[in-house]
């Protein structure tokens, strides 16, 4: 499956960014699809991922009630809807794919999209 990813931006703190991840060659209902950042100096980390068969959703702690992770099947589109956007959110922005779920480090996922930088201004 191809990945990519759109969306990114400068945004002020507080306000919100909705990034999409296109699919391509298959549906990415046959994958666990996730959100990873890099910020500046720092290793990549997970941010969200989704589960279609299971319906299931998980976040890093930093994220939760502020992200959500969300698809369109007849658009085979992923979407991470940022709201209550923090300076320590600015990052690039990397959409993935699994077969496995549950797994956050970045190994575990064999397809990339190639990332969308966000910025968020104090």
């Amino acid at each position: 499956v191809q990945l990519q990813a759109s969306g990114g931006g400068l945004v002020q703190a507080g306000g919100s960014l909705r990034l999409s991840c296109a699919a391509s060659g298959r549906t990415f209902v046959n994958y666990v699809m996730a959100w990873f950042r890099q910020a500046p100096g720092k290793e990549r980390e997970f941010v969200a991922s989704i589960n279609w068969r299971g319906g299931w959703t998980y976040y890093v702690d930093s994220v939760k009630g502020r992200f959500t992770i969300s698809g369109d099947i007849a658009k085979n589109t992923v979407y991470l809807q940022m709201n209550s956007l923090k300076p320590e959110d600015t990052a690039v922005y990397y959409c993935a794919a699994s077969n496995v779920w549950g797994k956050v480090a970045e190994q575990e996922y064999d397809h990339w999209g190639q990332g969308t930088l966000v910025t968020v201004s104090s």
